[in-house]
């Protein structure tokens, strides 16, 4: 159903940009204070985009391919901010599930875009 390929290169693609936007928080404050939350849900959305724009195969199968994606590509970057003090520990449910969610819908707006490449716009 979910095709491991694409996930992973998704996900890593996620992880590196989840990841240097926990190292940008720690030696940046305002970068923690003001766009943490924002900057993980856009980074877990484009990770899911980026799978359904890849396998392109159903909506549903797309926002669960993105979901997982958006999931794993975060969990990584949240432990690291706990780590360095930047972020609280609860953060990392709430975090996390936020950005299933973002994943989610990046990757039902990846099958659309897979739609539009197959339509040739």
């Amino acid at each position: 159903m979910i095709d491991a390929r694409i996930l992973q290169r998704a996900a890593v693609i996620g992880t590196v940009l989840q990841i240097a936007l926990s190292l940008a928080g720690y030696f940046f404050p305002w970068v923690a204070i003001h766009l943490f939350m924002f900057g993980r849900m856009m980074i877990s959305a484009s990770a899911g985009y980026l799978y359904g724009m890849e396998f392109g195969r159903g909506y549903a199968v797309g926002a669960l391919g993105g979901a997982t994606a958006g999931g794993l590509c975060v969990v990584p970057a949240i432990v690291l901010s706990v780590l360095l003090g930047d972020t609280g520990a609860p953060m990392l449910a709430i975090g996390t599930g936020i950005s299933i969610l973002t994943g989610g819908v990046g990757g039902v707006f990846g099958q659309i875009a897979a739609i539009m490449r197959k339509l040739g716009y």
